[in-house]
């Protein structure tokens, strides 16, 4: 098997003689096809091939292979956004009356999803703490859970989460765990391999890497046994929108994939564009080389943020005091991502005045691209969430989530260390 600098670069696309060498935009929305009983086999899925963008297009599909071989995975669906992702993600097997427990520390958009619009649809989550113990998991189990949820690296708290303690939680109650690996990418953790069965990301962070194309993934491990755990009957039983199809049966261990783009990507639509596809894969391509710069970064910058007396703590799990070291150490042993939570002494009004001075870093409301940037997660991206919310999310009013980027390390201290001066 190639290593996966390799497939970073290479895999998903191999083109042959004459072919062109780059992976190309197939901007089309439609397929012809001069023999209509081919067409009706791609509806019933009993030939491959595409014939309209919403469902399956050469260039996405290209970008889908290369994520799932990435991540381990069996096949994958890019979405338009890391929140279509989600949703999309959780829909395939939740449905009204269904029950989801899921890590507290996750990103505000999908604890808003979680808390506010999913239970609207009547699917209910119970938040439990990251660090939450095996009988603690346990506890939160619901006769009508379907899904155990977490994020490696939670944004921004940073949070690492116990995927191995999640996993086996998880399936000795015969559900599937599903993690959101955004943060640490593929080149740093690989969740599949520590017990996770599905693994979503936004694409639009370090996938990416450049911040010019939204997206997202979902990529099934195909670990799970649907059929055993005789949990998920929208799984094993028939679908009548497609003719009494049952998913595990035709499918096999592609079953949940499968399920995700046949119904609700047909039904909700969220597919990622060819043209966002392409920008993606041309990140993908420098995934392998961009992560270890990003680290080493905010190794650096973590390390002069907790020696500044106007700094009042610092969270980056790679520290040695930080009560996520050793866990990083475990799922992410290369490192973990360059995103960095502090506080500045003084509180929100000394963080506010801080981010005004900065100049080579920009506020915008993204995080993990190649050029530095930093936000105020609880005015902003947190915004929604009651003071308890946040709380449980692990975002403190004075939290600055600072993503830094590939520049020259010195030049972004310098840049921190004026606008600190200033406060």
């Amino acid at each position: 098997m190639p290593h996966i600098d390799t497939k970073c670069v290479q895999a998903g696309w191999n083109p042959g003689d004459g072919e062109p060498r780059v992976l190309p935009i197939y901007q089309s929305t439609t397929f012809k096809y001069t023999d209509p009983q081919k067409m009706a086999d791609l509806f019933d899925f009993n030939a491959s091939g595409h014939f309209y963008t919403r469902l399956s297009n050469p260039t996405v599909a290209a970008v889908e292979e290369k994520i799932a071989a990435l991540e381990g995975g069996i096949g994958a669906m890019l979405t338009s956004s890391g929140q279509a992702a989600t949703t999309a993600a959780i829909l395939t097997i939740c449905q009204a009356g269904d029950h989801v427990v899921s890590s507290s520390a996750v990103y505000g958009g999908t604890f808003n999803l979680l808390e506010v619009t999913l239970r609207k649809l009547g699917i209910e989550t119970t938040f439990v703490a990251p660090d939450s113990t095996a009988e603690q998991l346990q506890a939160a189990i619901r006769p009508n859970t379907k899904l155990v949820f977490g994020e490696t690296l939670s944004n921004p708290a940073l949070d690492v989460l116990d995927i191995e303690t999640f996993a086996k939680v998880a399936h000795a109650n015969r559900l599937p765990l599903m993690i959101d690996n955004t943060f640490p990418t593929p080149i740093n953790c690989r969740p599949l391999e520590f017990g996770a069965d599905i693994v979503i990301h936004s694409t639009s962070k370090y996938l990416d890497g450049h911040a010019m194309s939204l997206g997202g993934v979902i990529v099934d491990g195909g670990s799970f046994d649907w059929a055993a755990s005789g949990k998920h009957s929208c799984m094993t039983e028939p679908d009548e929108s497609y003719h009494g199809l049952v998913y595990v049966e035709k499918f096999g261990k592609a079953a949940y994939i499968s399920k995700a783009r046949a119904q609700i990507m047909r039904d909700m639509g969220g597919m990622m564009s060819p043209m966002n596809a392409f920008l993606l894969n041309v990140g993908l391509e420098t995934l392998h080389l961009r992560m270890p710069r990003h680290v080493e970064n905010a190794r650096k910058v973590a390390a002069f943020l907790q020696n500044h007396p106007k700094v009042a703590w610092v969270e980056y799990p790679e520290l040695p005091e930080n009560k996520y070291y050793q866990l990083a150490k475990k799922y992410m042993p290369k490192g973990t991502c360059g995103v960095v939570s502090f506080g500045v002494k003084g509180g929100r009004a000394a963080a506010a005045d801080f981010m005004s001075h900065v100049e080579l870093a920009a506020v915008v409301t993204h995080v993990a691209d190649a050029r530095t940037c930093l936000l105020h997660p609880a005015s902003t991206t947190h915004r929604q969430l009651s003071d308890q919310q946040l709380a449980d999310c692990g975002v403190s009013p004075d939290l600055i989530r600072l993503s830094v980027g590939i520049e020259y390390a010195d030049d972004i201290i310098a840049d921190l260390d004026k606008a600190l001066a200033q406060v």
